[in-house]
């Protein structure tokens, strides 16, 4: 039985947090996701992955509850997270400006991305009250009325390139604390998360790699933006691929180089990880190196809504258990 057929309006948060290297620290947040004011773990929510980057020393917890129940499910691993990640003192390879450093809402089943910005606008003004020194940064659907994606937020604020907050200004809260940081919070239609590690040291040649597949790219890969990183000896192509509303590719076929699928109705597409990962074996062929694996953070849009609405239908809070994180 669905989801809808349950009643149930299902939504999920990719939340990124800047810890990875203290395994036990990553767990409690996950399962501090699960508790209801009560103490007792609520039925309608269920933590199905974390993908852990000792590297890039971040986690990626996928949440999936009910639209209603989402918000407070984060703000209770918020809190846990703020207790426990200390900014003054992380380092990772990965740019990070925030303890809890990013909050993506996405919409699984029966409920749009709208509503889904709304639950992020709640909870980014309940976590500045809740968290003395936190503040916030609003991106796609909860950042109105200019819906500002996230890669434009995290170019204003320095993201890439540096982590001093002295002169960044929030949308929300006091000024950046050095513990806390400044966290991301918005919505959009699902953002996947897929890295291509290449057989090679050389820096310089990955970002050419990445900048070749980025759709901002005139040759590109619409949907994808990507970056290059150090990471276990060689270097990983990391990428995000956003959907996007396109009819003609959602008439593809499923071996073509887009996936689609469709939520309350509307059609959205993206690159399939197969494509992606066969645009950077061959970016790099023609630069006479290999590649050596693929890591997908977590699922696709279909995993993600298949997984949920079976995690949720059987109660089986921490799925993440069943299905095996990834801690690298």
């Amino acid at each position: 039985m669905s989801s809808s057929r349950l009643g149930l309006r299902l939504a999920a948060c990719l939340l990124n947090i800047s810890e990875a290297r203290r395994k036990h620290i990553v767990e409690n947040i996950a399962k501090a996701a699960l508790l209801g004011k009560n103490g007792k773990k609520h039925p309608e929510v269920s933590v199905l992955n974390i993908f852990s980057d000792q590297d890039y020393n971040r986690s990626v917890i996928t949440i999936a509850a009910s639209v209603d129940e989402l918000g407070n499910s984060v703000l209770a691993a918020c809190l846990e997270a703020f207790q426990s990640i200390d900014m003054e003192v992380q380092k990772g390879i990965h740019p990070c400006l925030g303890a809890v450093d990013l909050i993506p809402i996405y919409p699984l089943t029966d409920v749009g991305v709208e509503e889904c910005g709304a639950v992020a606008r709640s909870l980014a003004e309940k976590l500045v009250l809740h968290v003395p020194g936190s503040s916030v940064f609003l991106f796609g659907e909860a950042d109105r009325p200019a819906r500002r994606p996230l890669v434009q937020r995290r170019k204003q604020l320095g993201w890439f390139t540096r982590r001093d907050l002295s002169a960044l200004e929030p949308d929300l809260g006091t000024a950046p604390a050095r513990r806390c940081g400044l966290t991301g919070i918005g919505a959009s239609p699902y953002v996947m998360n897929c890295n291509v590690t290449i057989d090679s040291q050389d820096l310089a040649l990955g970002k050419e790699i990445a900048s070749a597949i980025r759709g901002s790219n005139a040759n590109g890969l619409k949907g994808v933006q990507a970056m290059a990183f150090p990471h276990e000896g060689k270097i990983e192509i990391a990428c995000n691929v956003e959907s996007f509303e396109d009819q003609e590719a959602a008439k593809t076929s499923e071996d073509s180089r887009y996936m689609a699928y469709s939520v309350l109705g509307e059609q959205f597409s993206y690159v399939s990880p197969h494509h992606l990962e066969a645009q950077v074996k061959k970016l790099a062929g023609d630069r006479g190196i290999g590649t050596v694996g693929r890591a997908l953070i977590g699922f696709t849009p279909q995993e993600c809504k298949n997984c949920a609405e079976y995690a949720i239908r059987e109660s089986i809070g921490e799925f993440w258990k069943i299905r095996g994180g990834v801690f690298m």
